[in-house]
């Protein structure tokens, strides 16, 4: 008990000593009566600050205060100007390139010669991209498969301000692509001084300039003085002082220092418990409006049930999910209605039209024809199927994780009153995970978040090329008017033409069910008062560049 007390005062003391050392990157200011810090809790960790670990969303918020890439996008999914102050893709749509802005600076660094940092060349962002290609470096390696490395290797700084980026063939989604933080530049003569080690010593171009990490305790991040981007009213961004990060796994206790005032956000329905909180339409509980602020958003999730169509695979064989009218039953015998009402407080959107998400262009509930509550028919499709009332209809097998067990005890219910007998099988994650992309699973609980933003990062789980377990395709669907669809859309630079092939292989996807889109996820906020500009988004990125926080 002792050895705990003084861990927690020598965190105590860290703590307090990093708040007196605050200073501005660029700035040898040291007045700290004034700081405006963002402070925030991480319930998962971080485990890496470097730019191509970026595979989860608790690396990626903290990464996307330190590091710029060529582009960026709006709360809206528009693709902007970052580094890059413009752009230019040639006819055949196999060549972009890219005009780098001349004021912008990498952190400042003892590898430097000029106190204020050094700044970004066109030829920082070839290698950047180039140890991307690198699996010991990268999980980024499959996002990368368009660029041509046999001409030119891929990219080519023209000069120090213009970039080229060489593609296989003409791909629509590559700018979304570019928006990702594993793009992000880095300096070379940092990356190999600090060798494997540069994922926890990062230096960027971003709002915030990295301070110090105590792994598991704090991580502290100020302001950079330099930054190149403004607001609308040319005033220099960003406007807080610094941000800070704990790393408290306890949600009760990380929801209490929310209450106290000593964090400024909590975000997802996993960091506090939505019972004590919110009603039953999703709304502040009379005791919490005047205490915070609720944002919620649609995110480019989607929670769906899987089915292994492939009666190829051993663990499928005389399974009656193979069978296109049982799985469209239980499609139909699901009210996803009650699920978000009873399970979601009101966040989410139930998903009746197809697999794709609100938040991108082509959803259109008008367009897309879902799977809306309907015993009825359900019932009249498993007599097509051969199953009259659920006669002599196997039980199936449902497989999830423990945090489902209740959502999924009503699914049950619900595809009892029709017929179907459903078994649902509780496995931890790390056993189910590696089970279902191995082919041994054949009806499972799946969710998809959208990597970037564009509808072919949904559509590849079904494109018959992405079979697991080398892909995503975790359901092995296959059709080949699917597959030429989804070439066509990928390759289509005609906005208005690829939202028409992306509802057209939505409407397919429902037809042939291999698939039950659930709902769709929602972000989900709770914001102190004192912070305003803290916008929420479809990808679920954290900015902090615009925020402001008041005493």
């Amino acid at each position: 008990m002792v050895l705990h007390y003084k861990k927690i005062i020598a965190v105590a003391i860290l703590f307090f000593l990093l708040l007196l050392s605050l200073f501005s990157c660029g700035s040898k200011k040291n007045n700290n009566s004034d700081k405006k810090i963002f402070h925030y809790n991480e319930l998962g960790g971080i485990s890496s600050l470097d730019p191509a670990a970026t595979r989860n969303t608790e690396n990626i918020w903290a990464v996307n205060q330190l590091f710029n890439g060529l582009l960026q996008m709006d709360d809206k999914l528009n693709i902007k100007p970052c580094i890059a102050k413009q752009w230019a893709i040639s006819e055949d749509g196999k060549t972009y390139t890219f005009f780098l802005r001349s004021d912008v600076y990498f952190h400042p660094h003892k590898q430097f010669k000029n106190e204020k940092g050094r700044k970004v060349l066109a030829s920082d962002f070839v290698y950047s991209f180039k140890r991307l290609f690198n699996p010991k470096v990268s999980s980024a390696l499959s996002l990368l498969d368009n660029i041509n490395t046999d001409f030119k290797e891929g990219i080519e700084a023209i000069n120090d301000t213009t970039l080229n980026i060489y593609l296989k063939e003409n791909f629509s989604p590559f700018l979304g692509i570019l928006t990702m933080k594993y793009f992000s530049v880095v300096p070379k003569e940092v990356v190999e001084y600090y060798g494997e080690d540069f994922r926890k010593n990062p230096i960027g171009t971003g709002p915030f300039c990295f301070k110090a990490w105590e792994e598991g305790t704090q991580l502290t991040m100020t302001r950079n003085e330099n930054y190149f981007e403004k607001d609308e009213q040319g005033k220099a961004l960003p406007y807080l002082d610094a941000v800070t990060i704990s790393f408290m796994k306890d949600k009760e206790t990380s929801f209490m220092q929310f209450i106290k005032g000593d964090l400024d956000m909590v975000s997802g329905m996993e960091a506090f418990n939505p019972g004590e909180v919110l009603d039953d339409d999703g709304k502040l509980k009379p005791f919490y409006k005047e205490k915070f602020v609720l944002q919620t958003h649609p995110c480019l999730k989607t929670e769906y049930l899987g089915f292994l169509i492939d009666d190829k695979e051993e663990s499928v064989k005389n399974n009656p999910v193979t069978n296109r009218n049982v799985r469209r039953a239980i499609n139909y015998a699901i009210d996803r209605e009650k699920i978000i009402k009873f399970f979601h407080r009101n966040i989410g959107i139930p998903a009746q039209a197809g697999f794709i998400p609100p938040a991108l262009p082509s959803y259109n509930p008008n367009k897309v024809q879902g799977f809306t509550y309907n015993p009825d028919k359900a019932r009249e499709l498993l007599l097509e199927a051969g199953f009259p009332n659920g006669k002599k209809l196997p039980e199936i097998e449902l497989y999830c994780t423990e945090n489902y067990t209740e959502m999924f005890e009503f699914i049950q219910s619900e595809l009892a009153e029709s017929g179907i007998k459903i078994k649902i099988v509780v496995e931890k994650p790390s056993v189910l995970t590696p089970a279902i992309a191995n082919n041994e699973i054949p009806f499972f609980r799946k969710s998809w978040i959208g990597d970037y933003p564009d509808e072919e990062n949904f559509m590849s789980l079904f494109y018959s090329k992405n079979f697991s377990p080398k892909g995503f395709n975790y359901t092995h669907y296959s059709n080949p008017i699917f597959d030429k669809d989804y070439e066509q859309a990928r390759n289509c630079l005609n906005d208005s033409l690829k939202i028409a092939f992306y509802q057209k292989m939505d409407q397919m996807l429902l037809d042939d069910a291999p698939v039950v889109p659930l709902y769709y996820d929602e972000v989900v906020r709770l914001v102190s008062p004192k912070i305003q500009g803290l916008t929420a988004n479809p990808m679920n990125l954290l900015n902090l560049k615009q925020v402001q926080k008041t005493n």
